[in-house]
């Protein structure tokens, strides 16, 4: 059997990181493909995701919190530990499923997820070949020119950090009107409208420094696409598969593991 493709979700607090996770196990089933989904935040609340492996059945933040006398941030920081010394045993758990797909809800902190490194020691074990970063862009921070760029920056970070591929996704785009949409989109693939948005909305003063900072931006992390997604209208999923098959495999689509039945279409 093939290796599945593994897809990491990340992005700041809020950005509908769970939600999507859900939306897209929920389309690929329906669709006739296995996903197994994973959950990672060992502080995440019951009912926040329906996890085929939760990191949970390890390590519980309330259970470390208790344990050693930590507040919720120490917590967070000493479960990242203690869940990379059982990542072998969560890599097991996963690779009995036997799946197609392999959908992973990380921690509601990025960075947590980013800048430990305990968290880049788990995901270089259960990263294999067919792996990629599927970070999203929370549209309260995306929809002006500066906070769109401050995400831009915490993105080309999550890729250094990780060195795997990354799908770019505006998480919750219903919440745009259609013209900002349309705008905020293209900021991403227009390097040209993203200056003269980042212009008109920067003080003469600090026009230079945003303009410096755009074209190291641009060195580190060329502009890409960016996919509009809502979980909530379920528009823009089968764009997020799309993408990551492009990665995974050229853009050729798996075999359906199985014929989606009459309640499932």
């Amino acid at each position: 059997m093939e290796e599945p493709g593994t897809v990491y979700f990340t992005g700041t607090a809020g950005a509908g990181k769970t939600t999507l996770v859900r939306a897209v196990a929920d389309w690929m089933r329906t669709h006739g493909y296995d996903a197994t989904v994973v959950n990672l935040d060992p502080g995440v609340e019951d009912g926040g995701l329906e996890a085929d492996v939760d990191v949970r059945e390890w390590v519980r933040l309330a259970d470390v919190q208790d344990e050693y006398g930590l507040g919720p941030n120490g917590a967070q920081v000493a479960s990242a530990d203690l869940i990379a010394l059982k990542v072998f045993e969560v890599k097991a758990a996963i690779a009995e499923l036997k799946t197609d797909y392999v959908l992973i809800d990380t921690p509601g902190q990025i960075e947590l997820f980013a800048f430990r490194e305990a968290s880049k020691a788990i995901v270089d074990a259960l990263s294999g070949d067919r792996s990629v970063v599927a970070y999203l862009y929370d549209p309260a921070l995306a929809r002006t020119a500066g906070g769109f760029v401050a995400l831009r920056m915490l993105a080309a970070t999550v890729e250094f950090r990780f060195r795997l591929p990354m799908v770019q996704l505006l998480s919750k785009s219903d919440v745009l009107a259609p013209e900002r949409l349309d705008e905020v989109v293209g900021w991403a693939s227009d390097a040209q409208a993203l200056y003269a948005a980042v212009t008109q909305e920067t003080a003469t003063p600090d026009v230079q420094l945003s303009t410096e900072l755009l074209h190291a931006l641009e060195a580190m992390s060329p502009l890409t696409e960016l996919l509009p997604v809502s979980a909530t209208e379920g528009s823009g999923l089968e764009r997020v598969y799309q993408a990551c098959q492009r990665v995974f495999a050229g853009g050729e689509d798996l075999e359906p593991s199985h014929a989606p039945t009459t309640e499932e279409r």
